[in-house]
């Protein structure tokens, strides 16, 4: 008998860490407002919400108790943080996941791929993106800082990016120089 309770107990227990529906559902709700962010915008519905599902996932295993998540400090920096864990992974597990970071139409806005190009285009650009940055950056934390700070067109990225426009489509861009004059 005194088994059966100490095992009543232990289930009890076990339970409770489990998160309910409700808290889980409130996790994804705040994990709707990531949608907007570059990388996230991209995805279809149905990448999105695996994309959550994952996170909120990797959520669960670290904070089991829902009552401890919630009550640490700056959780939403602690969302954040798995959330750009999730994406750092998603790019290290398939390059591919660049056309995310360089969704077609913004590298159309910038002038760095012409418009109209085909799905299959648009793969041999991504393909050789990817085959770029994976042989040029040592680590993907390295690849996103460069994307971070990146604030100039004559970045390595943007120059990767280039060069497969140009190598695939004889796509060139042409930058005029500018004169700076002191007056």
């Amino acid at each position: 008998m005194a088994l059966l309770a100490v095992a009543a107990t232990t289930i009890g227990c076990t339970q409770q860490q489990k998160w309910n529906h409700e808290e889980k559902k409130a996790l994804r709700e705040m994990l709707k407002e990531y949608r907007q962010m570059l990388y996230l915008q991209d995805l279809t519905d149905e990448e999105f919400v695996i994309f959550t599902d994952e996170v909120a996932g990797d959520i669960e295993l670290a904070y089991p108790i829902y009552a401890e998540f919630i009550e640490v400090p700056a959780v939403g920096d602690t969302v954040d943080m798995f959330v750009v864990m999730q994406i750092v992974d998603e790019i290290n597990a398939d390059a591919h996941n660049m056309r995310h970071l360089y969704p077609y139409h913004y590298l159309v806005a910038e002038g760095i791929l012409p418009a109209k190009l085909s799905h299959k285009q648009q793969r041999e650009f991504y393909k050789c993106f990817a085959q770029k940055v994976n042989s040029y950056y040592l680590s993907e934390v390295e690849f996103l800082q460069d994307v971070l700070t990146s604030t100039t067109n004559n970045s390595a990225i943007t120059q990767m990016q280039q060069q497969c426009a140009a190598d695939l489509f004889d796509w060139v861009i042409v930058v005029d120089e500018v004169d700076v004059v002191k007056e």
